[in-house]
């Protein structure tokens, strides 16, 4: 998420009552994860493992749990709760905001556009011209949609990351992060029935131009898909996921987080993906595997009682 204007490091110090270190001059653009940050992001980090990632990223301000030396050009924010400290700054810059009425007020909606009953749209989002949104549809705070895109009933664009902090010591245990990315929708897109198209963390979750959805597909927070994809009912998709141009996903595939699928790959139905794929090439399995390879097991595995009967007689 990118501020309406810079602010001061030291502002954002005295926010959230954390010891300035390094550079005292800078100005912070923005708010982002550590995957997705740019100069002149605030990113955090509370556990040791990740403190060189994040110190060697792009962020320009980090939020850090341990006093460390800070490299140069950078500020450290020191405080002994960088996820609660984050999420304070995530609510103060990007704040709920109730919608009184069906259709917000600044909300921008292109020529042509058809919005058919009971369709909810939040605060600032942005439609395109021609675009064809089916009854029941809710579309969250912020969300943009470009032209030609067809939306069908009860999908959900735009509800909050599934993202929360493990607290073990506390009766209620997941602390929610909050939620201040978008979700873009690019031109000439239809999606399916029933669908639920999360927003990212702090940044956007994208439907490249041309992608077809299915119904009841769920497409976890910050995912990036390409454009020309085709994904059938019930695909599952999880968080900061990266679908390339043109890659088909059959019915039921699931997906795992953090990966990668590659341009042109095939998904059939019933597969889990737990890591990259290679692109142009057609998967099968769970985990998946080359579609004729494991056919091929399958066609073996089916053989195994005809071997054991050949092995039990001689």
């Amino acid at each position: 998420m990118k501020f309406e204007a810079p602010v001061a490091v030291t502002e954002i110090a005295a926010m959230i009552g954390a010891a300035l270190e390094g550079n005292h001059q800078l100005m912070a653009s923005g708010i982002n994860e550590i995957h997705k940050v740019q100069e002149g992001d605030i990113s955090f980090v509370d556990f040791e493992k990740y403190y060189d990632k994040a110190l060697n990223s792009a962020a320009t301000i980090i939020i850090i749990n341990k006093k460390v030396a800070c490299p140069a050009g950078k500020a450290l924010l020191v405080t002994d709760d960088p996820f609660s400290a984050y999420v304070s700054l995530v609510k103060h810059f990007r704040p709920f905001e109730p919608s009184s009425k069906p259709i917000s007020d600044t909300a921008v909606i292109g020529e042509d556009t058809i919005i058919q009953p009971n369709v909810f749209i939040g605060n600032h989002v942005r439609i395109g011209s021609n675009c064809l949104i089916h009854p029941n549809v809710t579309i969250y705070d912020h969300t943009v949609i470009g032209d030609n895109v067809i939306i069908h009933a009860g999908t959900v664009i735009g509800a909050d990351a599934f993202y929360f902090k493990k607290r073990k010591e506390r009766a209620v245990m997941y602390d929610k992060m909050e939620s201040c990315g978008r979700v873009i929708i690019e031109s000439d897109v239809e999606i399916g029935a029933g669908c639920t198209i999360d927003k990212g963390v702090s940044g956007d979750t994208i439907i490249g131009q041309g992608t077809k959805l299915d119904n009841m597909i769920h497409i976890g927070h910050g995912t990036v898909i390409g454009r020309n994809c085709l994904f059938a009912a019930q695909v599952g998709i999880g968080g900061k996921a990266r679908i390339e141009d043109n890659v088909i996903l059959w019915g039921q595939v699931g997906v795992s987080k953090d990966l990668v699928i590659g341009k042109d790959a095939v998904v059939l139905a019933q597969s889990g993906v737990p890591s990259s794929l290679e692109g142009g090439k057609t998967y099968f399995g769970s985990p998946v595997e080359d579609a004729r390879n494991k056919m091929k097991e399958l066609n073996w595995i089916k053989r195994i009682p005809e071997l054991w009967e050949k092995v039990m007689n001689k």
